[in-house]
């Protein structure tokens, strides 16, 4: 694996791990438009960022950059410190704000390939509201196997995000979380996959605060979650791989 002290300088990565970078850009690049698609951002806040495979880098959106503007090419290269790795693609700007969280994340979480923050509507109800969403849906159960938790208050700029978020998902099946008084993470095997959870923990949010409005929802049996969980994870499709943990 290329460690943080071989990441300098940029003209020395090997080819392969250059190429690699290069692809994560254009994934990482083209997630953005799908958040943009399922109306979980405005302006531009929210972000995508991908693990580099293999290496100690990731790759996030620049920071203050409106969605339309976003290249393959400008996308920030960082190592699991969460520094911009100098000289490359990008480097001259402010990587997210969000930076420091995705790069804790990417620590402690090894298994994690992507992570993505949005400020989706109806999840950002209920981070305000400081209340987990509770499984009452199958699609809930498919998805996240059980509820999706609530994580800490944390200031955004440092770690604080990134602490909360594996503190509060560990040993959880769930691949969303929602930070109090701000909004929904979530994480995936990679970029796409966070992305995809990210599209879903604002569907359910909706379903389920929609559910609250005609009184109390009913909770699935945790055998009935187990199944079904299992079942999406490891049977639907064309080519399923198995859940995150």
């Amino acid at each position: 694996m290329t460690t943080a002290k071989e990441n300098l300088p940029v003209d020395s990565i090997p080819a392969d791990v250059a190429e690699s970078i290069s692809r994560v850009r254009v994934e990482v690049c083209a997630l953005h438009a799908e958040l943009v698609r399922y109306n979980l951002v405005v302006w531009t806040g929210g972000n995508v960022s991908g693990r580099v495979p293999g290496t100690d880098y990731f790759v996030i959106k620049p920071s203050g950059v409106i969605y339309d503007d976003l290249a393959p090419e400008n996308m920030i290269l960082c190592t699991l410190d969460g520094e911009v790795v100098p000289g490359s693609l990008g480097s001259k700007r402010a990587p997210s704000s969000d930076t420091a969280a995705h790069a804790y994340v990417y620590r402690h979480m090894p298994e994690v390939g992507g992570v993505v923050h949005t400020h989706s509507p109806y999840a950002v109800a209920w981070a305000a509201h400081g209340e987990p969403i509770p499984c009452v849906t199958t699609a809930m159960a498919d998805e996240f196997g059980g509820e999706i938790p609530v994580g800490p208050f944390a200031i955004i700029g440092d770690d604080s995000i990134g602490r909360g978020i594996v503190e509060t998902l560990a040993g959880h099946r769930s691949r969303a979380v929602l930070m109090k008084n701000h909004g929904p993470f979530t994480i995936g095997k990679d970029a796409r996959d966070a992305v995809k959870a990210a599209v879903m923990v604002e569907d359910v949010a909706r379903s389920v605060l929609f559910s609250r409005q005609l009184g109390n929802p009913h909770p699935i049996a945790p055998e009935a979650v187990d199944s079904l969980f299992h079942r999406y994870q490891n049977v639907y499709g064309q080519d399923p791989a198995g859940a995150l943990n």
